[in-house]
């Protein structure tokens, strides 16, 4: 049935109600609408209900008609069309309702509040359907892998009514840094650019839609950003004490993650054992490479290097570990002489015992070549012994008046 025959059946209804022919002669005051129609705004799949307030309606008729298809949906307190999703109800035959269930986009539109006089009088009234945004998979960006340096463009689709506004967000919350220098908290747009991205860009990015219409909805890409590895020492030069524990660090920023040990200048790789602990603490692209000497020995001196290698290539770094002169030996020795003197001293002129001497002279003859590794011999040493037995000797008796026969 279209649109023509059904205004003709709604006015044949009007024409043969006799009652109401005379009662439209018999009083003045014909129908008249009470207050216009409120436009509606739903969200899809809701219900929407449009109202229609009509003063003095008597023994006349309220109908609902879709516009634009010009279909006829209730006549007073029946449904005519076939659509279980459309109801009537009213209000004391005054404020007439029409109930849209489980809304559709395709329900938005304008609708007709029709009266059955003579000429007809009707008012209109527009749905409007709103739906929440939706992020399309097509042309929405997947995860991406690139190469530090290239330029990279993200971009995310949305659909919804009202169109959805797109904004880029870091998920942890970073901001996101830019090719002048300055960091942003957010993009705002469908298309997000990055020029010669870098490791800093790397991580997940939030593609989030909204238009009003909840929920909001966001998708997560995440950018992984390849590069060969770099390491970073702080101090490359590192002095150390005899029996002293000692820690060496790097640090390597490498992706895809790298292979990270320790080497000796000959090309020994370290392991973990009694002498040595090495320990790496990843975050993400970052690596920090520690080397433990519990106690540092004459062989541990010299070149360490941190290697860190993955499939894009390959770099070292290199400590270098020297003594401090000065071991913890020759500090503590000195005071131990010092005290040893000032305690066997009997005044300014006072020699001592020649004796006590030769066992002072020869216990400083002892740690001396225990630190400074002398080279002298023991026949050496014994003659310079005796030279200062027989000078000391002398003294003595000079200063007691001994005549040398």
């Amino acid at each position: 049935m279209d649109g023509r025959h059904v205004l003709l059946l709604f006015a044949a209804i009007s024409a043969s109600t006799e009652y109401v022919d005379r009662k439209r002669h018999a009083r003045p005051d014909v129908p008249k609408f009470g207050e216009a129609i409120a436009n509606v705004t739903s969200p899809v799949g809701r219900e929407a209900t449009l109202t229609c307030v009509v003063d003095d309606l008597a023994a006349y008729k309220v109908a609902w008609l879709r516009v634009d298809t010009q279909t006829i949906l209730t006549i007073h307190g029946h449904v005519i069309t076939k659509n279980h999703r459309i109801g009537v109800t009213h209000s004391d035959h005054r404020t007439w309702y029409l109930h849209i269930k489980d809304v559709r986009e395709s329900d938005r539109g304008w609708y007709m509040c029709q009266i059955n006089t003579d000429p007809m009088k009707s008012q209109l009234g527009f749905l409007e359907v709103v739906v929440p945004p939706d992020i399309l998979d097509y042309p929405t960006s997947t995860d991406m892998v690139v190469r530090e340096g290239s330029n990279v463009t993200l971009r995310c689709a949305a659909s919804g009514t009202p169109s959805p506004n797109i904004v880029w967000r870091r998920e942890g919350g970073e901001t996101i840094p830019l090719g002048n220098g300055e960091e942003v908290s957010s993009i705002e747009g469908s298309v997000f650019n990055i020029t010669r991205v870098n490791r800093l860009h790397m991580g997940a990015y939030l593609c989030i839609a909204s238009n009003g219409v909840p929920p909001s909805v966001s998708k997560r890409i995440m950018l992984i950003v390849h590069f060969p590895p770099m390491i970073t020492i702080q101090n490359q030069l590192v002095g150390a004490y005899l029996g002293q524990q000692l820690t060496l660090e790097c640090h390597s920023e490498a992706f895809p993650k790298s292979i990270n040990y320790w080497i000796r200048d000959n090309g020994e790789i370290i392991a973990n054992g009694a002498r040595y602990e090495p320990v790496l603490l990843d975050n993400a692209y970052k690596v920090q490479m520690k080397l433990t000497i519990k106690s540092v020995g004459p062989g541990d001196y010299g070149a360490y290097n941190c290697v860190s290698k993955n499939s894009l290539g390959e770099t070292d770094g290199t400590i270098k570990v020297y003594p401090i002169p000065g071991s913890e030996r020759n500090s503590t020795m000195k005071p131990r002489y010092r005290d040893k003197y000032r305690k066997d001293k009997k005044g300014p002129n006072d020699v001592g015992d020649p004796m006590n001497m030769v066992k002072q002279r020869e216990q400083m003859e002892d740690d001396y070549s225990d630190t400074s590794k002398s080279v002298c011999s023991k026949t050496a040493f014994t003659q310079i012994l005796i030279s200062m037995i027989i000078v000391m000797h002398l003294v003595l008796c000079i200063q007691s008046e001994c005549i040398i026969n």
